[in-house]
This record gives structure tokens, C-alpha cells and sequence, in this order.
């Protein structure tokens, strides 16, 4: 089986040999970030995850403690559906969550869309984890892994993509999360976690299901 980096890798350098210029950039912004440490305020391990209640693609309100009453959460945030290295992550994570549930674990996927935009309907009825919705990226900053968009790319997706995130979002498209994970415990402590600023590198499956086996 093909692993998440293999995929991501490969769609990067699809995307060198598509638009080099553009990547180009990407590659400049990103290391521009990483100098400056953008992602460092991200919660650390042993720190407390903080609590949250979000909507889910149905409109339902999901709470992060009733969630760890019944066993550890795994939160990752995602930049929205029209994100491909997003895509390849959800499905790398649906195709893993078996061996998640096993664990006893749950699996939440929070995005700033709002949560009729969230997914299609079929994709929505194909996941079998909660998708929820935090607009203007309001808990990814309480996790401090949100992010300003350089213009660039807000440029970019507004007209080679006509992505218009003040409108998918319903709010606040200047501003995304940083892709990243948490593996929380029953406790509420953060027990493992994956921060990258660069949006093109994801978490593996392997090791948050490592990571949850450690619990």
C-alpha cells in the first residue's frame, strides 16, 4: 500500500512539473515560516487540550468531553475540502479507522468550512468520523496552528482555483490552520502530536495508531 508521504510527495512534484513558478514560492513562503517558527504556539505534549463544541456536516453540535468520556480523541486539522493534500489525508485516515476504533479511539477532522460545504454529500456519507466545522479557525488558533494566508496564495486560489474562502468558510479566508494532529487522552492531555507548517506534509496513519497504542 502506498503510504500518505509517497502520495504526497508525488503530487508535490506533479505540481513542480505543472506550475514551477508558483511552487516555487510555496517553497520560499514555507521556509520563510519555518525561520520565523510559525507553528511553535502549538499546544506541546503533557499540555491540556482545550475543550471545544463544534457542528458537525449536519449542523450537530459535538463536544470534545463528551467525546474523551468514552476513550481517546484524535484531532487533526485540515484546510478545507478543496485542499488535495487534504483529501489524500482524510482518505488515508478513513482507510486506518479500523484499526483506530479498535484502539477505542475517536477520530475528529475540523476544518473552517462551514458544515453544508464541508464535504459532498457522498463524501460526507462515506466518512465514518465526525467533520466539524470551525469557522474563521477560531479553536485551530486556541490550538495555536492557525495561520495568516500570504497573499500569494490567497491570489492563487482566488484565480487559478476560484476558490473563494470568505465564502466557503462564511467567514474570515485570510486565515487557515496549520495541518495538524493531536492525539489526546482520556485525561484530556495531549499525549502526541504533528505540527508542519509546510501544508504539503501530512501526519502518517502509522503513527498516530502507534502513538494510540502507547495510551
Amino acid at each position: 500500500m502506498t503510504s500518505l508521504k509517497q502520495q504526497t510527495i508525488a503530487k508535490v512534484a506533479a505540481g513542480r512539473q505543472a506550475n514551477p513558478g508558483f511552487m516555487k514560492e510555496v517553497d520560499e513562503i514555507i521556509a520563510k515560516a519555518k525561520v520565523f517558527q510559525q507553528g511553535s504556539e502549538a499546544l506541546d505534549l503533557g499540555e491540556t487540550a482545550t475543550s471545544f463544541v463544534l457542528p458537525n456536516q449536519h449542523g450537530k453540535s459535538i463536544s470534545l468531553d463528551d467525546l474523551l468520556k468514552n476513550g481517546p480523541v484524535v484531532v487533526t486539522f485540515y484546510r478545507g475540502s478543496w485542499c488535495p493534500y487534504c483529501n489524500l489525508q482524510l482518505r488515508a485516515l478513513q482507510a486506518r479507522l479500523g484499526d483506530i476504533h479498535a484502539l477505542g479511539a475517536h477520530l475528529v477532522a475540523i476544518s473552517p468550512q462551514v458544515p453544508d460545504e464541508s464535504l459532498t454529500k457522498d463524501e460526507i456519507s462515506a466518512m465514518e468520523f465526525y467533520v466539524l466545522s470551525d469557522q474563521n479557525a477560531t479553536v485551530a488558533a486556541q490550538y495555536g496552528v492557525a495561520w495568516q494566508v500570504p497573499e500569494f496564495l490567497s491570489e492563487h486560489m482566488r484565480v487559478d482555483r476560484k476558490l473563494d474562502l470568505d465564502v466557503i468558510n462564511n467567514g474570515n479566508g485570510s486565515v487557515l490552520p496549520i495541518p495538524a494532529t493531536f492525539v489526546i487522552g482520556r485525561d484530556g492531555i495531549i499525549k502526541w502530536r504533528y505540527v508542519d507548517v509546510d501544508y504539503r506534509t501530512r501526519s502518517e496513519p502509522d503513527d498516530i495508531i502507534e502513538a494510540l497504542k502507547c495510551l
